[in-house]
């Protein structure tokens, strides 16, 4: 029963950043989901696997972990790097890839 805690990824299909800044801590599976023959559907009988909990910082959810006395893993938080591009860099005339059109 080892515990993740990592800071989630934005969602890739929107620009906002919700839910990006709280460290999550969730369990790892331990039992392998199994098949139903009849419907195909996945299914677990491990119910940790549905716990996600979430803190402000990385300090609280380590110090709950050793708390509780549940071993974890620290992932690292990945920040992106943001490219400033302008618009009109499409038309400079020292551009570094020809133009297409």
């Amino acid at each position: 029963m080892v515990a993740r805690i990592y800071r989630p990824a934005r969602n890739a299909m929107q620009s906002g950043k919700a839910r990006t800044h709280d460290w999550v801590l969730e369990f790892e599976p331990e039992i392998a989901r199994s098949i139903d023959p009849l419907m195909g559907y996945t299914s677990s009988s491990d119910m940790k696997q549905q716990i996600k909990l979430r803190f402000e910082t990385l300090e609280e959810a380590e110090a709950y972990a050793v708390r509780e006395g549940i071993p974890y893993v620290v992932q690292p938080a990945q920040d992106p790097s943001i490219k400033r591009v302008a618009y009109s860099d499409n038309f400079r005339f020292d551009r570094k890839a020809p133009w297409t059109h």
